[in-house]
């Protein structure tokens, strides 16, 4: 659509107001709201002002003023809103210069998808995202000076065996056996299928929707593959969807990584492939029927996996999933069909349209512009100096004796050290001015002062059962 069919469409579905979004540096999206009166064409061009210096990671307060443009391309009925509303994903830019703003996240996602063009290699990049999630009834944390504890609950809670629900109706997932048992174990079916039926709304394809591994809620909705750009969009509204209908139905939902303690935590299994002139260049006569292009994408990712850690997995409970000999993948291998490698080659599938790869590592606490643009330059790094990424294994990795573990190198076991990795490593993502030294050592300094530091520093009752009778 086009500004002039904006507001045409605006007209039609009677809205009485807008609502642009924007996604904060660091993974949240933000919001303002317009009365349908006060909005007009203008906007599309001149860009609508807020304060920079309030969203995290942006401005400082002495040059605050910032423009936000929406984007004609990304109207939608917001389906949550009362009243009806227009929904538009706005651009980033600076007043004074009218130059987009270089730590604006869909911006350096527009920056990647230039720059694979240019390169010649392709034209395309897909990324189709399993964002895992757990839906609660109850959820309350606190910490002070002198406390701290945090609560977690789920009707679907194993752990809820033995409470007098008057009456408890039992059926609630075994630990680790939530992989997917029909209702009434799964007691989140309809929940779900709620969701899938607003995202197919808002024109977003799903592919299929199931409960996770985990006891408690654990689920899954996978979302079809789309371009970078459009699928960052498509991420943002998923989450929006998702937290939404849980509140509407009385219960919450979270994408932290790891909430529940001995059990499976939420990955975010990224497939992608690059394209070119409607051919799959991942597509050919190698190792599980990849191309040459499709290896040399795997060994870039592989290169810089313990960077993109950083990005990919930007939280410090991301490294409580991510802990080896358990399930989530931080062996830095690629396998086909091997889900305990952290670069997997699906094997659903001969067709050649379907060929891709997954990385595996990441988790939903990122923030997905970033992401899919980082994992896209780190593969095209591959692709461009021709990086073998070695012998696939195709071994169980859990049944691997010490010695072999040893050479398979692993991703970082906390956010500190990705975030070292990424100091050291991110030239790959500075190619074509896609991620500017400026947004890297923002994203370095904010992490390190406002999530390594603060959680470094506080106790926790656990320590408290180990080291109080010293």
């Amino acid at each position: 659509m086009d500004p002039k069919a904006v507001m045409e469409f605006a007209r039609e579905n009677e809205c009485v107001f807008v609502d642009i979004k924007f996604l904060d540096f660091v993974g949240l999206w933000q919001h303002f709201t317009l009365p349908i009166q006060a909005f007009d064409e203008s906007a599309f061009d001149e860009g609508l002002g807020f304060d920079g210096s309030s969203i995290r990671g942006w401005q400082p307060i002495n040059a605050s003023d910032m423009l936000v443009i929406p984007d004609p391309s990304t109207a939608r009925i917001d389906p949550f809103p009362r009243d009806r509303t227009l929904s538009l994903i706005g651009n980033i830019v600076d007043p004074v210069t009218k130059e987009p703003y270089s730590r604006d996240p869909r911006y350096i996602a527009q920056k990647a998808e230039a720059y694979l063009k240019s390169t010649g290699i392709g034209d395309t990049a897909y990324f189709g995202p399993e964002a895992e999630f757990f839906i609660f009834d109850d959820v309350r944390f606190d910490q002070t000076r002198n406390s701290a504890f945090y609560f977690v609950d789920s009707v679907e809670g194993r752990w809820n065996t033995g409470r007098d629900e008057q009456p408890n109706l039992a059926y609630k997932p075994r630990y680790k056996e939530g992989y997917f048992p029909v209702p009434p174990t799964d007691a989140l079916n309809d929940l779900r299928n709620e969701m899938v039926l607003e995202l197919l709304r808002l024109g977003i394809e799903v592919e299929l929707q199931h409960h996770e591994v985990a006891t408690g809620g654990q689920g899954e909705i996978d979302i079809k593959y789309a371009p970078l750009v459009q699928q960052g969009d498509n991420l943002q509204w998923f989450k929006y969807v998702l937290k939404n209908v849980a509140r509407r139905n009385g219960k919450t939902l979270t994408f932290m990584p790891k909430p529940l303690f001995e059990d499976n935590g939420t990955g975010m299994h990224t497939h992608q492939s690059i394209w070119k002139d409607g051919q799959n260049l991942f597509a050919g006569d190698k190792y599980a029927g990849l191309s040459q292009v499709g290896l040399w994408y795997i060994g870039g990712i592989l290169k810089h996996a313990r960077a993109l850690c950083a990005i990919c997995n930007p939280s410090t409970n991301s490294y409580r999933r991510l802990v080896p000999g358990f399930e989530a993948p931080v062996n830095l291998a690629y396998s086909s069909r091997n889900r305990s490698a952290a670069v997997r080659i699906p094997m659903y599938s001969t067709s050649p349209k379907a060929k891709r790869i997954e990385f595996r590592t990441p988790d939903p606490s990122c923030n997905g512009y970033l992401a899919f643009a980082a994992m896209l330059m780190a593969g095209l790094d591959g692709i461009e100096n021709k990086i073998d990424p070695g012998e696939p294994l195709d071994k169980d990795i859990y049944g691997l004796s010490p010695e072999e573990l040893a050479n398979v190198p692993t991703a970082p076991s906390s956010l500190e050290e990705a975030l070292n990795a990424l100091e050291e490593d991110h030239e790959f993502l500075l190619k074509g001015d896609v991620f500017t030294e400026d947004a890297i050592q923002m994203w370095l300094e904010y992490k390190r002062e406002n999530e390594v530091d603060p959680i470094r520093m506080r106790p926790t009752p656990w320590e408290f059962a180990l080291y109080f009778d010293c």
